[in-house]
């Protein structure tokens, strides 16, 4: 049975060209992961399959009765509710249903016979359903769901108003999955979830018995969870069977089959042009010139493999700084009430150091409170001499309805619109991001337009939280590469060891200064 059907659909947005004669079949049971480069489309095939958007060409069919749910990375929580009254909307239905049972079992005391035999018939009919659903062991299943992803040690009472980002993406995601769909829409469900909550989600996705399609740049999750590739290209969408891994390897292959089909295929083109214009005006052969243009004409050109722009990064190094970059004594890290413990530390100039733990114990709270952009609960940070640190913070605090080319040109206006825009080239941008609204970046294009503007000025300490979420397999590559390679001190906020692991100096878990449980 196919859930979902895509037929030979053609999207185009703000004068480019995302799908072209696209093609997809969602069938019970898979597991699909939906990869691409930054900025091929990935959420605008979500954005049409949910109805979110209006393909140019083709059919997109939905069987009847099919339920969906869909994460994205936009989604928004009303100010107000706490964190148990939205994972409680999860069961909206089976609530609406069990007030009309107690309305059926009100109006049954005045019920005459037939009557009440309609209404216990109805009563029966929504018990069982409630039964079946798991109603009765509700608050239960919002415990267990809500501590699997980390939700539990920030405090389900607590209002949706006052979560980060992270924390607001980790609300949705647990509705969802409490939801139970079958179809689940998953848009980069890893990002701010620490290593334990991703092993508690890939148990899940391994268990789920119905469907889903996945959007992620996180190969050992795409690995563990999925059965299906399906891989956005050109504009195109192409199938393989299998996980991250084996997708790659028949990738290759397929594009190093296709570039000596062209190369094959291009000298034969060049034969054939050569013996025309050599044959063509002489008598004798003029019909085996005709003969090989109408070969010429008749022939199915292979078109040449395009390479996408690769990114590259490169942090230019500042003046070196003191030894110490920032002394910790006593350190407390907390708003209204302590998050840790008092903490005494060191920061040595050209050290990089991971931060790890699960979220809502401080990871955030200490980069910007070493930085002094918050202050200390209690003790004293004092920072080093001559520092120029770059800052690459989590998420934008507010909408960025700049251009890419202008939000880098009003940091930097010394520079020129050539210059500009070759930087940003340079991250892997094409003209088009470029003329882009931030905004409407996906959420790695626009992490490549922040990561461009560190790159712009040299520092000798790089301050990066999170930067990994939503970039690409190769942008993540480059990345890597380059904090290897940068000439100075590194302290990096990140949940994918993968990433950090085999280049950091040491790493610090958070959870060994909290004052919670985890």
């Amino acid at each position: 049975m196919s859930y979902l059907t895509v037929n030979h659909v053609s999207c185009s947005f703000g004068g480019r060209q995302i799908l072209e004669d696209v093609s997809f079949k969602l069938e019970k049971g898979e597991h699909i992961g939906l990869v691409g480069a930054n900025g091929e489309g990935k959420s605008t095939f979500f954005n049409l399959i949910t109805d979110r958007l209006v393909p140019d060409d083709g059919q997109i069919t939905w069987p009847g009765k099919i339920r969906v749910g869909y994460l994205d990375q936009m989604s928004t929580l009303q100010a107000g509710q706490t964190i148990r009254d939205v994972l409680r909307t999860a069961f909206q239905d089976d609530i609406a249903a069990e007030q009309e049972m107690l309305r059926l079992y009100d109006a049954m005391a005045t019920a005459d016979g037939d009557a009440m035999d309609k209404m216990l018939q109805q009563v029966g009919e929504i018990q069982n359903r409630l039964e079946h659903s798991g109603y009765y062991s509700l608050d239960s299943r919002i415990e267990e769901f809500a501590n699997g992803l980390g939700l539990g040690e920030i405090g389900l009472d607590r209002d949706v108003a006052d979560l980060s980002g992270g924390q607001r993406n980790k609300v949705l995601l647990v509705k969802l999955l409490l939801q139970d769909p079958d179809i689940l829409l998953l848009d980069e469900p890893t990002n701010y979830l620490d290593v334990e909550h991703i092993r508690w989600l890939t148990r899940f996705l391994q268990d789920y018995e119905k469907a889903f399609v996945l959007i992620s740049h996180d190969v050992p999750f795409l690995n563990d969870v999925v059965n299906v590739i399906y891989h956005l290209e050109e504009c195109k969408l192409t199938r393989y069977t299998g996980n991250y891994d084996q997708f790659r390897h028949l990738y290759e292959i397929r594009k190093a089959q296709l570039e000596a089909a062209y190369e094959r295929q291009q000298q034969e083109v060049a034969k054939l042009e050569d013996f025309i214009a050599r044959n063509k005006a002489r008598v004798a052969t003029t019909g085996m010139a005709r003969s090989r243009q109408r070969k010429l004409d008749k022939m199915e050109i292979i078109e040449k493999p395009t390479e996408k722009p690769k990114p590259h990064f490169h942090f230019e190094p500042a003046r070196t700084p003191g030894r110490y970059l920032a002394e910790a004594e006593d350190l407390v890290l907390g708003y209204d009430s302590p998050l840790t413990r008092p903490v005494s530390f060191k920061l040595e100039r050209n050290r990089k150091v991971a931060v790890k733990g699960v979220n809502g114990l401080g990871k955030t709270t200490l980069l910007k409170t070493i930085l002094g952009l918050l202050p200390a609960y209690s003790g004293k940070v004092v920072l080093g001499d001559y520092l120029e640190p770059g800052y690459f913070e989590q998420e934008e605090r507010e909408r960025n309805d700049k251009t890419a080319l202008e939000d880098v040109w009003d940091r930097y206006p010394g520079m020129t619109n050539a210059q500009v825009r070759g930087a940003l080239a340079g991250v892997g941008l094409t003209t088009e991001h470029i003329e882009t609204k931030v905004f409407v970046l996906s959420g790695g294009e626009a992490a490549k337009v922040r990561l461009c503007k560190i790159m712009l000025s040299p520092a000798n300490w790089l301050v990066l939280d999170e930067p990994t979420n939503h970039l690409d397999v190769d942008a993540k590559a480059e990345l890597k590469k380059a904090l290897k390679e940068f000439k100075g001190a590194v302290l990096l906020v990140s949940h994918e060891p993968e990433f950090y692991e085999d280049w950091v100096d040491e790493v610090w878990n958070i959870e060994d200064w909290t004052t919670k449980i985890v």
